[in-house]
């Protein structure tokens, strides 16, 4: 199976939505754009800033359609899952593979507290079900209160062939370089999930990361994978530490919406998130208008 194109650094693309919370199609045609011409190398739909948890499974169809047909092969397109039942994350898998998804990538169940043999059943009943297409594992502790473990993915790893990466969100730089270590004689990918540690994890190994900034500021986080794989390493690193100080206010807005408050700031036409959440307003805004001067982008 070929995992080549699984590297680099892969936005969650943001879902711009109209007046009635359905998927808005010439806005989201106009952000792919925005982002294959800033350098990515590819493109992931409906994951966490994407705000999966919100878009009804007719417009998820609908969605991928219109990506598929708008990016053209022009970079791969990876297809987000986070249902909490394993029966609804084989419909969303099946759809993706059938719709043109180049792969797939699986959140761990949220809300629920499932030990590692139930979540080893989890995943390896999605992979089965769509035989030949890659999946990535997708380990978010923050979001869903608990985190997988090193020897977990290992045996995943292992036992389910395709199961060829994982998206590591936990910002534990030691577990991030454990998947890395225990799956290196694999042609297993680890991308990083925290866009203040896309160095880090390339350092230690990694492949990437799936880095939310690029929907912003594509450039800019794609440079600091650029200039790593050309040899550039405290290029790479100079990089990360501009991209860190907008990656942290952030946090100042309510997840997820501040990612479409820097996309506006940036002139971008994404529109709203979805309700109950809303546009940030000040001082929010003028902290992250602030970053975008010291860092001394448009």
């Amino acid at each position: 199976m070929n995992t080549d194109f699984i590297k680099g650094i892969i936005p969650p693309i943001i879902t711009p939505i109209d007046k009635n919370e359905l998927i808005d199609e010439a806005r989201l045609r106009k952000q792919i754009d925005f982002i294959i011409k800033g350098g990515v190398h590819g493109i992931l739909l409906f994951g966490s800033n994407g705000e999966f948890y919100m878009v009804d499974e007719d417009d998820m169809k609908r969605g991928l359609a219109i990506a598929v047909d708008h990016t053209k092969k022009r970079v791969p397109l990876y297809f987000g899952i986070g249902a909490i039942k394993t029966r609804k994350c084989i419909q969303l898998a099946q759809m993706a593979k059938a719709g043109g998804a180049d792969a797939i990538s699986v959140l761990q169940p949220m809300f629920l507290k499932p030990n590692a043999d139930e979540l080893y059943q989890h995943f390896k009943a999605i992979a089965e079900s769509v035989p030949g297409m890659p999946m990535l594992l997708y380990n978010n502790p923050g979001r869903v209160g608990y985190s997988m473990t090193g020897d977990l993915v290992a045996k995943l790893a292992n036992d389910v062939e395709n199961i060829v990466g994982i998206k590591d969100s936990s910002g534990d730089m030691t577990l991030t370089s454990e998947l890395i270590m225990l799956t290196a004689h694999k042609n297993f990918r680890v991308l990083g999930g925290k866009d203040t540690l896309i160095y880090g994890t390339l350092a230690h190994g990694g492949g990437g990361a799936v880095a939310t900034m690029a929907n912003a500021f594509p450039e800019l986080t794609c440079s600091i994978y650029e200039k790593y794989v050309a040899g550039d390493i405290a290029g790479s690193l100079q990089a990360q530490y501009k991209l860190n100080p907008l990656r942290f206010t952030l946090d100042k807005a309510s997840f997820p919406v501040g990612t479409k408050d820097y996309a506006k700031l940036v002139g971008l036409d994404v529109g709203e998130p979805y309700l109950p959440s809303l546009s940030s307003k000040t001082p929010v805004l003028d902290a992250m208008k602030e970053k975008i001067k010291q860092a001394n982008l448009p």
